[in-house]
């Protein structure tokens, strides 16, 4: 906790941003710092609530230790408070950026809507901690002999990485992009998180004596039979990249789009490297002087709207066929779980036109060229309204509808039915492996993150990632000090 009486005196305040009509002209991150001083104001908010329902399991992922880094920050001791933070979080830059704050909600001052600025506190903690030096490499005072490969250098892959190495294992990451930090670097745009945040932890990283070969598309390049071959033990970190079939007519016309090759190219470009890759190559997309429709509401949606205005799009639309949600949650009946309410991101805040309750029909176009986007409303079981239907204007079309599971082509492929996966409930086919041991039904095999779990937040990959790493660094030693 903080403060006894923090909560009633201080009023809750979070990073402020840039105006609108500012941000859009850059892809920078765009969030206006608060002092030292402020900060500790808002840890001081943090009060004695008996079950911190905020660090878990309905809160954070990770298991943050919220009210103990809380106190710490208030007294002034950032040092310690960053040891503790990393106790549990790898990368809290990352997290203190781009998570949605499932702890707020939990937060017992929400029942008020109020709850403790978690997000911005982790934040202004790892980045003090980078300004005061308190972030360098930690290599392990001695080594295994082990040998351990890592496929994908995402959230989870980098995490079970640094957790092994710190193990003293050797520990070699494969990735398949000319840089590593997976849909973190290429999907995620920069003005939610530049890159440098990545790329200091991987020198931090290669510091401890993790190596990183990119350009290395394992099941094509270099096969998965011989990793197991090189190394005792593989860790699939292979990420939910395979977009969800939206199966709408006309989705082959030219200006239509799946959301993540536009969202790798422009990464691609801000960060000085060709859009032209194996994964995504494409022809050039851009939305400078157009009428743009997003398909989808979650978070890829919402950074295709953000990325769109940047470019210099004239209008934005965003689709979304869930119903409104409400204004305000009934808090008794939902916290401290994730509400259903009415939430608008920062991009679409900067001028997008948002359908609730619509379905995408077809997309419409003259010559083989999109033109527009017909639509129609929906009942409350997603079934087409006679006579509702409406065309929108649109030269290009984004379907930001969520992920599928791995890629079919590489490692699954090399394996087949070796390698046993299974259908979700949202009909993502992941690799099986349970949250204990994490091996796969291939020996020596692990498997982490979005691939086995299914898409998901960053900081579950995370967590997956330090689990994993204990599996295996029991699995090679017999036991384990690490973490779960």
């Amino acid at each position: 906790m903080g403060k006894v009486t923090g909560f009633l005196e201080i009023d809750r305040q979070v990073h402020k941003y840039q105006p609108a009509s500012d941000r859009i002209r850059h892809f920078r991150e765009f969030t206006l710092p608060m002092s030292d001083k402020e900060v500790e104001k808002q840890a001081a908010r943090c009060m004695d609530c008996g079950i911190p329902y905020c660090h878990g399991p309905t809160g954070c992922p990770v298991h943050n230790q919220i009210p103990d880094w809380n106190d710490l920050v208030y007294n002034g001791d950032w040092e310690t408070a960053i040891r503790n933070l990393h106790s549990t979080n790898n990368f809290p830059e990352w997290t203190g950026r781009i998570c949605p704050a499932p702890c707020e909600e939990a937060c017992t001052l929400n029942l008020e809507d109020i709850p403790v600025a978690i997000k911005t506190v982790e934040q202004a903690i790892a980045d003090k901690a980078y300004e005061a030096g308190y972030v360098r490499p930690y290599p392990p005072e001695k080594k295994t002999g082990k040998k351990v490969a890592i496929i994908g250098s995402g959230p989870a892959g980098m995490a079970a990485a640094q957790q092994l190495g710190r193990a003293g294992h050797q520990v070699h990451v494969y990735e398949r992009e000319s840089r590593p930090g997976g849909l973190m670097r290429y999907g995620i745009p920069d003005f939610k998180i530049e890159k440098h945040y990545i790329d200091r932890r991987i020198e931090q990283m290669q510091g401890e004596g993790v190596t990183f070969h990119c350009g290395v598309n394992v099941g094509h390049d270099k096969s998965v039979e011989e990793l197991l071959a090189e190394y005792d033990a593989v860790l699939y970190c292979g990420g939910s990249e395979r977009p969800r079939p939206a199966g709408i007519p006309g989705a082959d016309l030219e200006g239509v789009h799946d959301a993540m090759p536009y969202l790798v190219q422009q990464n691609r470009r801000v960060g000085g490297e060709d859009i032209q890759s194996v994964a995504w190559a494409a022809e050039p997309i851009l939305a400078g002087g157009k009428h743009v429709v997003v398909v989808g509401g979650g978070d890829t949606a919402s950074d295709c709207v953000g990325t769109a205005f940047r470019q210099g799009a004239v209008r934005v639309t965003q689709l979304d066929i869930r119903p409104r949600p409400p204004e305000k949650e009934d808090k008794l009946a939902v916290w401290p779980y994730w509400a259903t309410k009415m939430r608008t991101s920062s991009s679409q805040a900067e001028g997008a036109e948002r359908e609730f309750q619509v379905a995408t029909l077809e997309f419409i176009g003259e010559d083989g060229v999109l033109t527009g986007v017909k639509c129609c409303q929906v009942d409350e079981k997603r079934k087409p309204v006679a006579g509702t239907e409406f065309v929108i204007k649109a030269d290009l079309a984004f379907i930001a509808i969520g992920f599928a599971g791995p890629l079919e082509e590489g490692v699954l492929s090399e394996f087949g039915e070796r390698l046993k996966t299974h259908t979700d409930r949202r009909s993502s086919v992941n690799v099986v492996a349970d949250d204990r041991d994490y091996r796969t039904s291939v020996d020596r095999m692990f498997a982490a993150g979005d691939a086995r779990r299914g898409q998901s937040l960053v900081v579950w990959a995370i967590r997956e990632g330090r689990q994993a790493a204990r599996a295996i660094d029991e699995f090679l030693m017999g036991s384990t000090v690490l973490p779960r």
